[in-house]
């Protein structure tokens, strides 16, 4: 058992930027870095250990390799690696989308739905997100919309600032808006359904494909009745912490510190940690590393003791 660093793997969709390359620490030749993906298991794009006895071996293959062991009992009952962090560089727009439940996607994708959590790490003046319907609608009106290019008329938008906070279920229509960047918890799974993308074309000067049949099978035609809000914390000696989401896929904290903060990773659960600001220390009983924005780190079940120093913002995530 010991303290892991990780290594994300790199996207370059074509509404991303290069801040993740300047502000976070991500080095690559690519271009464009829209997401990377911090603490993955997922096909489309595991994370890499980059530290101790298994340096160089694909999370994925870590964990498929001991099982509830590292990842807890609390996970047991999960087929998989529970959840998928990743950062987000909006340069523009995403497209307007939406995920489909368990029970949809199990019976129709082979897949996982996916519920997930943002925390806005920055947000240029005026940035937004869409974020539901502001009124009930039908899926007529849904399909028409879409069609005659008024759907964004009808959907919620809201301006956002740095720490906050946006909840999305699995059926919630959403986009992030461009000059956002985003850390993101969610369900491991990559399964989206593009509902309207402001009529770009892709990298072969195609029109990026829509899913908006399933979409309007799987929407939440009714406004959410959750809130984009900044987690309150509570104050301790050192440090801050507050509770960002909890849900039956994961539990996620936000940790301001200033000073020390000790965890405990019991054999309940894994725990991750990903910086999004400052820099410090983090040690086990085994292991030491210097940190800065933009790292993330696996403690595997059972490791006891976790103490972290420093200035920073830190996303502890567990299940």
């Amino acid at each position: 058992m010991e303290l892991i660093r990780l290594e994300a793997a790199l996207k370059d969709y074509i509404w991303g930027g290069n801040k993740l390359k300047q502000f976070y620490n991500k080095q690559t030749d690519m271009e464009i870095v829209s997401e990377s993906w911090e603490l993955s298991t997922h096909k489309d794009g595991s994370s890499i250990i980059k530290s101790g006895t298994n340096k160089g071996m694909l999370f994925k293959e870590y964990i498929e390799k001991n099982g509830v062991e590292v990842v807890g009992t609390n996970s047991k009952d999960f087929p998989f690696f529970p959840i998928l962090i990743k950062f987000i560089d909006a340069r523009d727009n995403l497209s307007i989308q939406v995920h489909p439940s368990d029970e949809y996607a199990l019976k129709n994708e082979n897949s996982f739905g996916k519920t997930e959590v943002w925390y806005v790490l920055d947000a240029e003046p005026g940035a937004y997100l869409y974020y539901g319907f502001k009124d009930e609608i039908t899926k007529e009106e849904m399909a028409e919309r879409i069609k005659n290019n008024t759907f964004l008329e009808v959907l919620r938008k809201v301006e956002v600032k740095p720490g906050d906070v946006a909840f999305i279920e699995s059926g919630t229509i959403h986009a992030i808006g461009a000059g956002l960047m985003i850390c993101e918890i969610q369900q491991n799974s990559n399964l989206t359904y593009r509902v309207y993308d402001f009529g770009r074309v892709g990298k072969d000067g195609n029109p990026r494909e829509l899913h908006i049949e399933k979409a309007l099978q799987v929407t939440n035609l009714k406004p959410i009745p959750h809130e984009v809000k900044n987690t309150s914390t509570t104050k301790y000696d050192g440090y801050e912490l507050g509770n960002m989401a909890t849900c039956q896929y994961f539990t996620t904290d936000v940790l301001d510190l200033k000073g020390e903060f000790t965890d405990v990773v019991d054999s309940k659960t894994f725990k991750s940690y990903t910086v999004v600001e400052g820099e410090g220390t983090i040690s086990s009983k085994n292991e030491s590393f210097n940190y800065n924005k933009g790292d993330t780190f696996f403690a595997p079940a059972n490791l006891g003791k976790i103490k972290i120093k420093g200035n920073a913002k830190i996303i502890i995530s567990y299940v």
